[in-house]
């Protein structure tokens, strides 16, 4: 068994949430001295979230959104741990190994930036919101397909003209600077979470093509990614994901 404190360290060391400024850190929203031996992980609170922890014998949730859990939504003794940003920028469209492995990418390097603020001020390390990596080279519709395989679908794609598709940027984020930016490091596909309008003009410039995977999709990933995380922390642990119907 393990603690909530214990798995909320495990996770601020993971998800690096020294570089955010404190109020997006996450960590634990519901404290408890529970052990921990069964784990539901969410997106989000749900009508009925209650049943389902009771009913797989959970001693702790992790929640993406937590903001909306009633009070009283859960016995006294079930903490709950959170991140939100942290989970989106390293397990979702943005510097993710995991999703570089499945999608099949090679010698990652970083491409964009965020940089938070302490409360007093000072600037906190950069953080990286995207990847740039060779592949396989494969037609724009043999890629669609590895997304589809990966994700379960997408939300939009568009065909470029740039060959041969052998270079993938992954952007949490989507403007003309950085599709600019992967064009002129050689990237031929650009995959993101939202197809961005403004982002139409430097798309069409470059040549370069676009997947966008959809938020939702990319999130749904990112939870089965961290539920294959969680498998590794120090202590057994027994996990289940909320699927909806």
């Amino acid at each position: 068994m393990t603690t909530l404190q214990a798995l909320a360290h495990f996770l601020a060391q993971k998800f690096a949430t020294d570089r955010y400024p404190p109020d997006e850190q996450g960590g634990i929203y519901k404290p408890s001295a529970r052990p921990i031996a069964r784990l539901g992980l969410a997106l989000e609170p749900f009508s009925g979230i209650d049943n389902w922890a009771r009913e797989n014998q959970f001693d702790a949730l992790w929640l993406h959104r937590p903001w909306q859990l009633p009070p009283d939504a859960l016995p006294d003794d079930i903490g709950v741990l959170y991140h939100h940003l942290p989970f989106d920028e390293h397990l979702t469209m943005g510097y993710s190994p995991a999703m570089a492995e499945a999608v099949g990418l090679q010698t990652l390097e970083p491409i964009g930036f965020k940089q938070g603020q302490n409360p007093d001020g000072t600037p906190l390390p950069k953080r990286h919101i995207g990847m740039l990596a060779n592949a396989p080279e494969q037609t724009f519709a043999e890629w669609q397909e590895r997304v589809r395989a990966v994700f379960g679908g997408f939300d939009e794609a568009r065909e470029g003209q740039r060959q041969p598709i052998n270079r993938v940027a992954v952007v949490g984020a989507m403007n003309e600077t950085l599709v600019h930016e992967a064009a002129e490091r050689g990237a031929t596909l650009y995959l993101t979470g939202q197809y961005r309008p403004s982002a139409k003009e430097a798309v069409n410039e470059t040549g370069i093509h676009m997947i966008a995977v959809g938020h939702r999709r990319s999130e749904e990933w990112g939870l089965q990614a961290l539920e294959q995380l969680m498998v590794t922390s120090s202590a057994p642990l027994a996990t289940r994901l909320y699927r909806p119907l």
